[in-house]
């Protein structure tokens, strides 16, 4: 196995130089970098990252959407307390900022919600593992994937409403096709509702499309197909499909039942309490330790790890038959 003087020899820098490179020094520069990790890369040679480097980047979204706010500030929360019960330092990194990585020293950073598109180079860059929150993508030698499993959470909001009767249920997925989770929870919901045995026709199962807007308008239209249910997974729309059943002059849930994605300064203080699906946002927070915790120590972790949805069973769902 190569050693440490050999990566040097074979990039032709020192031995210090190469040190450098993998504890991460700011004062080296990309190209050389670059050089080093392609020579170890080729040979084989994955050095032990330093026990006394504690600092975790932690790269968020800068784009102040409401829903993408509180999925970010969940998450937040329960890195912050799993993160320093290990011993790690955290250090907040906008996404439009994260070029400023070249000149900070940090042993693991932590993107949220951040497609893996934008991290295409990481391993090329840096010897440090990155651990993306809340997504699916390609994986490569130095990242990872700690995110919720959608098909299940679909799954397990449409059987809910199933065993409470609910025999044709209206769908609105958070977002536009092609972003973010948008298609494996439309896909999901699909497979759960043919599952079940319930209608599964394009017209019952729609995108809201970039913020809320349209949901006023898509309810309207699920309600002149006479859905008895509605799921929201997403977003913020628990808030809004309650103002617009309002408008319609409908009753959750004597008139149609609701499931929404967990919002928790709400959720549980809507009249009547939101039945919802959310991430288990602690046990992501430890799994992403664990792989940065592995790294360190050069033990193996799974590229990807995805973790069940639970239902919080609320007053929203009301049983029809």
């Amino acid at each position: 196995m190569a050693k440490l003087q050999d990566i040097a020899k074979l990039a032709d820098v020192s031995a210090a130089t190469v040190s450098r490179v993998f504890n991460h020094h700011p004062n080296i520069s990309l190209e050389v970098r670059k050089r080093v990790f392609a020579v170890a890369r080729e040979h084989g040679y994955r050095p032990r990252l330093s026990l006394k480097q504690k600092n975790v980047v932690v790269i968020t979204p800068y784009d102040p959407v409401y829903p993408v706010h509180s999925c970010v500030e969940m998450i937040m929360m329960a890195l912050v307390q799993e993160m320093s019960h290990r011993g790690f330092r955290l250090e907040i990194l906008p996404e439009n900022n994260r070029d400023r990585l070249d000149g900070i020293q940090f042993c693991a950073a932590v993107a949220i919600g951040a497609e893996s598109s934008l991290f295409h180079d990481w391993s090329e860059r840096y010897a440090i593992p990155l651990v993306i929150m809340d997504r699916d993508g390609d994986t490569s030698s130095e990242v990872f994937y700690v995110r919720s499993d959608e098909t299940q959470g679909m799954r397990l909001a449409i059987e809910h409403l199933h065993e409470h009767g609910c025999r044709k249920v209206g769908s609105i997925v958070h977002g536009s096709p092609g972003t973010g989770n948008t298609d494996l929870r439309h896909d999901g919901v699909k497979k759960a509702l043919a599952a079940c045995g319930l209608p599964a026709d394009e017209t019952l199962t729609t995108f809201s499309g970039p913020g809320t807007d349209k949901y006023v308008e898509l309810i309207g239209k699920l309600l002149k197909q006479n859905i008895d249910a509605l799921f929201c997974p997403g977003g913020n729309a628990g808030v809004v499909s309650f103002y617009a059943f309002s408008l319609y002059n409908r009753q959750v849930p004597a008139d149609i039942s609701l499931i929404a994605s967990e919002q928790t300064l709400f959720s549980q203080y809507a009249v009547p309490p939101l039945t919802t699906i959310t991430p288990d946002y602690q046990a992501m927070a430890a799994a992403t330790a664990d792989v940065i915790e592995a790294r360190i120590e050069s033990r193996e972790m799974p590229a990807k790890t995805v973790l069940p949805y639970s239902l919080l069973a609320r007053e929203s769902v009301k049983q029809r038959h």
